[in-house]
């Protein structure tokens, strides 16, 4: 469910470690105080523990919260650890994160910001 979760309009992941002993209201608590955001929107936020096989989603559905859990049985998540901050996330570098891949591949091809006159 979580690979190809398609619901949201944005996805953000919350760079770094996270508690991942925090239920629904810690996390919600979380993108408000510490991310300045709010989590009643048609957003997925994703947040990862130290281990990096394990990730917690939380996303508002019109009348709750769900809370989507997921541990890896082999491998880990290509988790960004050097910020503490959150990052929105295209929807291409949302599947490279649910495939095991960094977000920021060197090798893709960037989008063109202006054109060169030859």
């Amino acid at each position: 469910m979580l690979n190809d979760f398609t619901g949201a309009d944005k996805v953000y992941i919350a760079c770094g470690y996270t508690d991942l002993r925090k239920g629904i209201d810690g996390l919600a608590r979380m993108v408000q105080q510490q991310f300045e955001l709010d989590p009643f929107t048609n957003t997925l936020f994703l947040f990862c523990g130290r281990r990096r096989d394990r990730i917690k989603g939380l996303y508002w559905e019109k009348d709750g919260f769900i809370l989507l859990y997921k541990r890896l049985e082999q491998g880990a998540y290509q988790w960004p650890r050097s910020e503490s901050e959150v990052r929105s996330l295209t929807p291409q570098q949302y599947r490279w994160l649910m495939e095991g891949l960094k977000i920021e591949q060197p090798k893709t091809h960037r989008p063109v910001t202006g054109l060169a006159v030859l």
